[in-house]
């Protein structure tokens, strides 16, 4: 008789100086297949190298920024979900800058924290598409061409796996999309990446946009 190995649990570091507000964030996670949320201070959590993910409630701290400077400093491949101020769109684009991947308004539902987070897992980022077009445009700014010949050297599947990075799908959407296997999916990224020279999938946006716009010029 034999038993399928469990799938190991996903640790999510939960930071908030509320103890009320860090007890409702960590119940929203009891019961889920893949996470196990773990409340800590901030600087216990990064200690280790486990933890690859962190839901940060930046909202009643005043230099939140600051927060998350420090977190992309300290450990620069934990992944950011902020719980911050008023939802305004300088807000949000200074905290994706910041290392942040998704950022949700203090007054936001619970099952949208939820939702993010396992975004945030499959690897895209949460946040308004108008945001992410707008932070686009701004890091775009004096480097339009700067990848062109790189984009040069794509396949036609690449190129269609960039064009819907673009779109901000995850993994397992372009996989569906494509009628393709995921582990295929993650492959081709892998591939944009080592051929563009990029170390994320923001900085592949940045370059299925310029390409958009370089064409839709000639």
């Amino acid at each position: 008789m034999t038993t399928s190995a469990a799938i190991p649990m996903i640790p999510l570091g939960v930071v908030s100086s509320d103890p009320i507000r860090a007890e409702g964030l960590l119940g929203i996670f009891d019961g889920h297949s893949r996470i196990q949320a773990v409340n800590s201070e901030l600087r216990t959590l990064l200690e280790g190298d486990a933890l690859r993910y962190i839901l940060l409630d930046v909202s009643t701290t005043y230099a939140w920024m600051d927060t998350l400077f420090f977190v992309r400093r300290t450990r620069p491949e934990i992944r950011q979900i902020v719980l911050g101020p008023a939802n305004d769109d300088e807000v949000v684009m200074r905290s994706i800058v910041a290392g942040g991947r998704a950022f949700l308004d203090i007054d936001c539902e619970l099952e949208q924290v939820r939702l993010a987070v396992d975004t945030v897992l499959q690897g895209s980022i949460w946040a308004p598409r108008r945001i992410l077009s707008m932070l686009i445009d701004r890091l775009l700014i004096g480097s339009a061409t700067r990848h062109s010949n790189d984009l040069e050297k794509l396949s036609p599947r690449e190129r269609q796996v960039l064009n819907r990075i673009l779109e901000a799908r995850s993994n397992r959407e372009i996989a569906e999309d494509l009628g393709i296997e995921e582990r295929t999916v993650k492959a081709y990224v892998s591939s944009l990446m080592r051929k563009t020279g990029v170390q994320n999938r923001v900085a592949l946006s940045m370059l299925a946009a310029q390409d958009a716009s370089a064409r839709a010029l000639e």
